[in-house]
């Protein structure tokens, strides 16, 4: 059952519209990983992340389920020049190393071998689209960014944000339950290593370098 569209332009009026809730979870994803991403506390990196992309995705998951949203302007205003967001990317990535690089799959429906992704990329990614809804939500221009924000969860971030969560929740997995990794394929194409060489460089990385200074227990209590 769709959602009923925002009747007022005001974002601050009332707490309960749908376009504040959606505005709110999407602004603490992006106030979330840029605090995460300056690397104060890395012990609580991963879980912290699991938790902040699984809330963002429930913002998705309302956007994707709400009826065709439909902007005010034919054409869409011009929102300056995009927020740089390599430092970010490249904080991300030192902190998540060597965890950093995945396998997926694009498309579920579709055919097709497995691609090496990174979770710093897909956030950095995720937060460009955030980012660029949020310009017009500031503005006042409600409906556009509430468009933007449905368009690009089918388009982009979406996917991307559910590639990422489900990398994020692997590794809690693995660690939680003291499982090894099985599969390797895709997770390092930067090396020439075959995959039992992969394999014992990735079971060295969960026994040594995701319980410890991830700050997650290798066992279940």
């Amino acid at each position: 059952m769709s959602e009923a569209m925002p009747e007022t332009r005001n974002p601050g009026r009332d707490p309960d519209d749908f376009a504040v809730q959606i505005a709110d979870q999407i602004e603490s994803f992006i106030v979330a990983v840029t605090e995460v991403a300056r690397g104060d506390e890395p012990n609580s990196a991963v879980p912290y992340l699991l938790l902040e992309v699984s809330q963002l995705l429930l913002a998705g998951g309302r956007l994707g389920a709400h009826e065709d949203i439909v902007p005010e302007e034919r054409y869409e205003p011009d929102t300056g020049p995009e927020p740089d967001v390599d430092e970010l990317r490249m904080r991300l990535a030192r902190l998540l190393d060597p965890v950093d690089v995945y396998s997926e799959v694009f498309d579920p429906y579709a055919r097709s071998a497995p691609v090496a992704c990174r979770i710093s990329d897909d956030l950095a990614d995720v937060l460009t689209d955030l980012r660029h809804g949020m310009a017009h939500y500031r503005a006042g221009r409600i409906s556009e960014a509430l468009w933007w924000w449905q368009f690009s969860y089918l388009s982009n971030w979406g996917p991307t944000a559910s590639a990422a969560l489900r990398a994020l929740q692997s590794l809690v997995a693995h660690v939680r339950l003291d499982t090894p990794l099985d599969e390797l394929d895709g997770l390092d194409t930067d090396t020439g290593a075959d995959d039992s060489q992969l394999e014992r460089e990735a079971g060295a990385v969960m026994a040594a370098e995701i319980a410890a200074p991830l700050g997650i227990k290798p066992t279940l209590d």
